[in-house]
């Protein structure tokens, strides 16, 4: 008995975790949001334990972070952590890349191939559309089998979602469905060096398009204000 309650509350808390996690990877709870924990179990019908226990794993996955004394909220990375955190997710993807080039079995094909037809389909630059490209990387990684790598890439992705939320157009990921497309098919054809050029130029866009484009000095930005008003 005491087994069976030990592991419906252990649901609840890891259900708590992702509707969370969920809704900071759709945005709906943006950088720096509040995350009472009274109400958020109100809200979900749990106990602040168990609400607590699910914000202290997404503490451990970089999409909260705990205040003492303050409370929790949803993180804030910096331009400078996005700049890390898309090198990390090129190294770790391309490697996934190389693992499953030639080796996706009918089953893993058609899985991915349905994902992409929901890509398709989702309303462009919506936040649907952001969640579904970072699954399809998630996926890729899954399939890999490696534990290590479906780990730190979830992470990597889901973070990412700060990243854009932060820097990037709104609800814009500049993850072109195409391009999942493109890397589909050449992953099953095993043509290896293309898919990891594929998908380094893949990510490397988002970075450079989407995200993290370098800050302009603050007298480079004033520049023309200053000129206009006869201050140069």
């Amino acid at each position: 008995m005491a087994k069976k309650i030990s592991e419906a509350t252990g649901s609840r808390s890891q259900a708590v975790h992702r509707a969370l996690k969920r809704a900071i990877i759709d945005q709906a709870l943006p950088p720096g949001s509040k995350l009472p924990e009274d109400s958020i179990g109100e809200r979900m019908g749990v106990s602040r334990t168990l609400v607590r226990e699910a914000l202290l794993r997404l503490s451990q996955e970089g999409l909260v972070e705990l205040r003492p004394n303050k409370g929790a909220v949803v993180a804030r990375p910096s331009l400078e952590e996005g700049r890390d955190l898309f090198l990390t997710r090129i190294a770790l993807e391309r490697l996934v890349v190389e693992t499953l080039s030639g080796n996706l079995t009918q089953d893993q094909i058609n899985m991915l191939s349905a994902h992409i037809a929901a890509e398709e389909i989702a309303e462009p630059q919506h936040a649907t559309s952001i969640r579904l490209a970072g699954e399809f990387h998630a996926l890729l990684a899954q399939i890999t089998n490696n534990a290590s790598l479906i780990r730190y890439v979830n992470e990597l992705v889901a973070r990412s979602s700060l990243i854009l939320a932060l820097y990037g157009r709104p609800h814009s990921s500049e993850c072109a469905v195409s391009e999942h497309r493109d890397l589909l098919d050449k992953l099953i054809a095993g043509h290896t060096a293309e898919a990891v050029a594929l998908m380094t130029h893949h990510l490397d866009s988002v970075t450079t398009r989407a995200v993290l484009l370098k800050q302009e000095d603050i007298k480079d930005v004033l520049s023309t204000y200053a000129a206009a008003e006869g201050l140069t």
